[in-house]
């Protein structure tokens, strides 16, 4: 199995765990505007590798991506009430060969984002 190019991992701040079965979504910008790569939800640990359709992991190319994350169902299912219902992450992909981990912090009225290992 090929390493895996592209994984994401949410942490709620204000609860003090990691957020899980937040729905997120893989998008890349073409020409015409954003297309649908791969969905999911974060498993019990707040990650998530996105796969394909067909069940297989994405591959990357050098291009811009984001990463749409669905934190209004989230906050209803853990009964917090948030200002960010929905957490849009834009990056670039610059080496499509290293492996892009995107993490997200996340509390009701704040969030912030970085590239990890």
């Amino acid at each position: 199995m090929q390493s895996v190019s592209l994984s994401t991992h949410v942490l709620d701040a204000a609860l003090g765990r990691p957020a899980r079965d937040v729905h997120v979504i893989l998008l890349q910008l073409a020409a015409e505007g954003w297309n649908r790569c791969a969905d999911g939800r974060t498993d019990t640990d707040g990650r998530l590798r996105p796969v394909d359709d067909a069940g297989d992991e994405i591959t990357l190319q050098r291009r811009i991506y984001r990463l749409d994350f669905d934190t209004a169902t989230y906050f209803r299912a853990t009964e917090q009430v948030g200002f960010y219902p929905e957490v849009n992450v834009t990056f670039d992909v610059t080496d499509p060969t290293a492996h892009h981990h995107v993490a997200l912090l996340l509390s009701p009225f704040a969030y912030s984002t970085y590239r990890g290992s």
